[in-house]
């Protein structure tokens, strides 16, 4: 089962995180007192060699706590390995503070400050570096048909669906799907591999085997009565059990919840840029970045100008509505790319690939992103960001805000110039619908380090792209 062996890998992480500290500890002597690279003599030390290894009785067992803290011994199976080294530097940082602390209170002021940075940053590395290891090795033991947790789905659901794709789409985790029992849908029928093996009556026949190590509740909204059965007969066996709701196509990919006297309230969309701390620090952001840009791409802005004055007749900054934040139109500019039309015929359609109606050297504007720059201007103003979900005219909201799921959540922040859909090459004549999944998901799992990520990718995917016409 592989309950044992979650107990045996948790004693040997536990071990190893020891061992790497204490080694960590010897190597940051070492490098302060014992090598060319020392900036103490020899020798010569405020505290002697054996009161500083004297503090490994206190530090070892205090970052082994912090990591207990810090869930780094629970199951990490679907846990993104950067997510556990941000993990193991909040550890680090929080015990060399908590260390500083110590030796301040206990009258050692001299204990070198140094020294305690090498063993920090040392510290930090190895066991980054053991933590990765040992999870390349338990991947290359999944991969082989070990190590693996069993599971079994108790309903077939779209939300059973999506689990088991998941599941198949990422072997490394290690989970085995046994099949899925239902009250409704056939004996026999199969999904991708797995297949229904008989009602939930079954359950009380399998769970006493304890041969499962997970029970996945899949069940169909229209089965929701019989859950709190389930779960209690699930909770009898002891079994871990997990419920994955048929309704999370409604829910955020981080749901906010609420306590309500004890009444747990979850909230239908939670959006990080309705706090005013976040709404500061990103409008702080697009104003620096947007003087920025504007000096930096001056030159360009220049030749676009310039050339579209000589190459097409009609004004070389093109106005044009576009909806933006909580709904409300503003005037977003661009460089024309396009012959002068009226006002009926831009209404018809937007732009798609070899567009009769734009001139030469807009095409060359358009493959280059550089139409898109007098935005820096909006950005300015206020009435965009540096990156968000690419604004709509007024005709096309309407018109998919009643075809499109959640279209109008997008509405919730600032539009921007580039943007997660963007820079994952949905852009131009592409599918709305997955452009806004990828909005939607840049709304709900905002940060001002993933604003700077998509900046960063937008040199490389954004500003040239192949649906850019």
């Amino acid at each position: 089962m592989i309950k044992d062996n979650q107990t045996y890998f948790n004693r040997l992480h536990v071990v190893l995180d020891g061992a790497v500290a204490a080694v960590s500890y010897v190597l940051a002597w070492m490098i302060k007192f014992r090598t060319s690279f020392a900036t103490t003599t020899p020798g010569v030390t405020a505290y002697s060699e054996r009161t500083y290894f004297s503090a490994l009785y206190f530090l070892v067992p205090l970052y082994l706590a912090l990591y207990f803290a810090c869930n780094l011994y629970n199951s990490r199976r679907l846990t993104r390995i950067r997510n556990e080294f941000a993990e193991i530097i909040r550890a680090n940082t929080f015990g060399i503070l908590g260390a500083i602390v110590v030796f301040f209170m206990t009258g050692m002021n001299d204990f070198s400050r140094t020294f305690l940075g090498l063993f920090y940053v040392i510290n930090i590395v190895l066991t980054c570096t053991v933590h990765y290891a040992f999870r390349s090795i338990l991947y290359h033991i999944r991969r082989r048909g070990k190590n693996l947790k069993h599971v079994l789905c108790i309903g077939y659901s779209r939300a059973a669906e999506a689990y088991i794709d998941r599941v198949l789409a990422n072997g490394q985790w290690g989970y085995v799907i046994h099949g899925i029992l239902d009250d409704h849908v056939p004996r026999g029928t199969v999904y991708r591999g797995v297949k229904v093996l008989g009602d939930v009556a079954n359950l009380k026949i399998i769970l006493p085997e304890n041969k499962m190590d997970e029970i996945a509740i899949t069940l169909s909204l229209n089965d929701y009565d019989n859950l709190e059965k389930i779960v209690a007969e699930c909770e009898k066996s002891g079994v871990h059990t997990k419920f994955i709701p048929d309704y999370s196509s409604l829910f955020p990919s981080h749901p906010y919840t609420e306590d309500l006297m004890g009444l747990p309230v979850i909230n239908i969309r939670y959006v990080p840029l309705t706090n005013t701390w976040n709404i500061l620090m990103k409008r702080l952001v697009d104003i620096l970045g947007s003087v920025f840009c504007i000096v930096l791409f001056s030159p360009a802005m220049l030749f676009a100008a310039v050339g579209t004055k000589l190459t097409s007749k009609g004004p070389v900054i093109y106005k044009q509505t576009r909806i933006g934040l909580h709904s409300r139109p503003f005037t977003m500019y661009k460089f024309r790319t396009m012959e002068v039309q009226t006002a009926e015929q831009e209404a018809r359609q937007w732009t798609t690939q070899d567009d009769p109606r734009v001139t030469k050297f807009g095409a060359l504007l358009r493959r280059t992103s550089i139409d898109e720059m007098p935005q820096f201007f909006n950005v300015l103003a206020g009435s965009m960001s540096l990156v968000g979900p690419r604004p709509e005219r007024p005709q096309f909201v309407e018109k998919f805000k009643e075809e499109i799921p959640r279209y109008m959540v997008k509405h919730q922040v600032r539009p921007g110039i580039t943007g997660w859909a963007q820079i994952n090459g949905y852009r131009g004549d592409t599918s709305i619908r997955k452009r806004i999944e990828y909005d939607l998901y840049y709304i709900e799992n905002w940060t001002m380090g993933f604003d700077f990520r998509i900046l960063f990718l937008t040199i490389f995917h954004g500003f040239v792209n192949k649906n850019a016409y």
